[in-house]
């Protein structure tokens, strides 16, 4: 299985990476035979990447699938072949996270520091271990802080020969100018529910009825999809914020919808972060060699201090990506609506929900959908700008009935 399989429906973002990858290599072979490593293919290939596009498109599997291919230790690539096999050590290591020459750089919480990316900074400038190139992942671009974004940019400006820089993001506009103008910005698109499903169908064994109905379900959002296929709860809880639309008739069922809305995305939080907060709690007590019912050993308090305070800001992040889910899935319940009352014939996203769509386009015109539509977006930027969760959906679930 080449490590580009689970990249959907992105077939020019596939030729574009191959081709670099060629290219890279051709610039290491050149370099061991000590010729000019810039002269081979070297418009094809450079040391700073950005990928952007809408969420679950594959930003991250497309970042990482460019890093097995640059280091495909493949026999075939002497013959030809396309480089990324998904078999070879090189493959195998990236696609597992487990390389010693690929650092992947992800967050739990809110943001990403200044002192994590000044390291990665030192860190890039050393010489690879393996002789290939020295590859740093950032997943989450979008959420370094200004300063790490400053740190950042002293490593893309004064690149090592042999280090690349693979950041996502969901646009560019998440990310400093000066950092993208240094970039090669790949722009990943919405894959197709017929691609997507039949991913699911291929990947994870999902039966195709199934498949298909998660897939439009997910609006794109391949990994959303697959939740929906595989995970029961996932589908409940995505059937209960469709309840919303019949239940805001008026204002006490605006706020009940609100507060059940906002108390089932802290649940889901606190369940995620149960399970894990206390190993790594339990894990650091045995670091520090701490003994139950003995003396705090000592530096240990100012370290679970440092973890709680990580912890919860990864329950705030859950939180807000439960709610983030739960308006998507609003969001697109109201543009099958909208497209129903403007005479589409195309399948709805939500296929499943016909009678409610139904019921909903029936209630009034196409401009309250919009105002609904609106509704629902003021509600996610109330929540980008740390507005209090409840008092945003309240205000939201109140505009739905308004509208």
């Amino acid at each position: 299985m080449a490590v580009w399989d689970d990249l959907v429906g992105q077939e020019r973002v596939v030729e574009q990476l191959t081709a670099a990858a060629r290219a890279a290599r051709a610039t290491v072979l050149a370099g061991r035979s000590g010729q000019p490593e810039s002269g081979a293919n070297a418009s094809l290939m450079t040391h700073a990447w950005l990928f952007t596009g809408p969420p679950g498109a594959g930003q991250t599997v497309a970042a990482r699938a460019f890093a097995a291919a640059l280091q495909c230790t493949s026999p075939d690539l002497d013959l030809g072949g396309t480089p990324g096999c998904g078999f070879c050590d090189g493959c195998h290591t990236v696609m597992a996270e487990s390389h010693a020459d690929v650092k992947f750089v992800r967050t739990d919480g809110l943001s990403v520091g200044v002192g994590d990316m000044r390291d990665l900074v030192l860190r890039a400038a050393s010489y690879p271990t393996g002789g290939r190139w020295s590859v740093i992942l950032i997943d989450a671009a979008h959420r370094l802080t200004e300063a790490a974004a400053n740190a950042l940019l002293k490593g893309v400006e004064e690149p090592s020969p042999r280090t690349v820089w693979l950041l996502c993001a969901p646009s560019v506009q998440d990310t400093l100018p000066t950092i993208r103008s240094r970039c090669r910005h790949l722009v990943l698109r919405t894959p197709a529910a017929e691609a997507v499903a039949d991913l699911l169908v291929r990947r994870d064994g999902v039966e195709p009825r199934l498949a298909e109905l998660a897939a439009r379900a997910g609006q794109g959002d391949i990994e959303r999809a697959r939740r929906l296929a595989v995970d029961e709860q996932a589908r409940t809880r995505r059937l209960e914020v469709l309840r919303i639309p019949l239940e805001v008739a008026d204002i006490g069922g605006c706020l009940a919808a609100a507060q059940r809305l906002v108390d089932t995305a802290k649940a889901d939080a606190e369940a995620l972060a149960v399970t894990r907060d206390t190993k790594e709690t339990d894990d650091l007590r045995a670091a520090y060699g701490a003994v139950e019912g003995g003396k705090t050993p000592r530096g240990m308090a100012g370290a679970v201090k440092e973890l709680e305070k990580r912890q919860k800001s990864r329950a705030t992040r859950a939180r807000r990506e439960t709610l983030g889910v739960a308006l998507l899935d609003l969001l697109g319940f109201y543009r099958d609506v909208l497209a129903q009352q403007l005479g589409s014939t195309a399948a709805p996203a939500n296929l499943d929900q016909r009678q409610a769509l139904d019921r909903v386009a029936q209630a009034g015109p196409p401009e309250a959908t919009l105002r609904r539509i609106e509704a629902v977006l003021a509600c996610r930027r109330a929540l980008d700008r740390n507005v209090d969760p409840l008092l945003a959906v309240e205000a939201m679930t109140v505009a739905l009935r308004a509208g």
